[in-house]
């Protein structure tokens, strides 16, 4: 993947694929307020959820912790669930001891909550390492009110064929990246989903689509990484998709 998209990854997991742990620390410092998570998809996400006052939210794959910290400060009832040990450790010392943050994934049974427990949950660069999308996507409608925002962001479909252009499009695909965080190599594995595909497991687990959206970065991007956009002025690398979905 080319080092623009270095530290695209979130940090859900199915099954402990991706060892967050081996590498935690470094990837929080990296994706503090970098260019794709400080100033694209947090913005993006935080955006698409609007006023967020006392609203119960689930964050998935919470990592370190710095979209609850965000959805926080704006008055959101926050809890944060992540499979690796050590991302919880971090969250805690961001957000507090009295933080709602449990060790849980998607892809591994149940979520540790009853039904319509949240109004909104938040998969932010989760869903795209899953290989099986039914199970935690019917947990994710489970655990929302009715009504209730699932509001995901996941790697733009068109991405696997820019990087492997000879790859068949239309499979459903797993494939491997290594990156760089703070200077510490890790690997990622993700499940390539076509457009038709990714929507479709929406539709079929009771959700319904309200926003699809390709949005810029955010304010000051351009400003703080003007190397970057030099290079790629229309921020074509900035390739991830986003959508809010609604609980049936």
């Amino acid at each position: 993947m080319p080092s623009d998209l270095e530290t695209s990854a979130g940090h859900g997991r199915q099954a402990m694929a991706n060892d967050y742990d081996g590498f935690a620390e470094a990837y929080a410092a990296e994706t503090e307020s970098n260019l794709i998570n400080g100033y694209y998809t947090r913005p993006a996400v935080l955006d698409l959820a609007g006023d967020v006052a006392g609203r119960r939210i689930l964050d998935v794959g919470c990592g370190a912790g710095p979209l609850l910290e965000s959805l926080r400060e704006r008055g959101a009832v926050v809890t944060g669930i992540d499979p690796s040990i050590k991302m919880l450790e971090l969250a805690r010392r961001r957000l507090g001891e009295g933080a709602a943050l449990l060790r849980a994934g998607l892809g591994t049974g149940p979520l540790p909550f009853p039904d319509g427990a949240f109004d909104d949950a938040i998969a932010c660069l989760v869903l795209h390492y899953l290989e099986d999308w039914k199970g935690p996507l019917g947990e994710l409608r489970r655990v929302l009110t009715p009504g209730g925002r699932l509001i995901v962001a996941v790697n733009h479909p068109f991405v696997y064929k820019v990087l492997y252009p000879d790859a068949d499009y239309f499979a459903i695909r797993e494939y491997s990246e290594e990156y760089t965080f703070s200077g510490q190599r890790g690997t990622l594995t993700y499940w390539h989903r076509p457009l038709h595909a990714l929507t479709s497991e929406f539709t079929a687990a009771g959700f319904r689509m309200t926003v699809i959206s390709e949005p810029p970065a955010a304010p000051g991007a351009r400003e703080h990484f003007p190397e970057v956009f030099a290079k790629k002025p229309s921020g074509e690398f900035l390739c991830f998709l986003f959508l809010v979905l609604e609980a049936a």
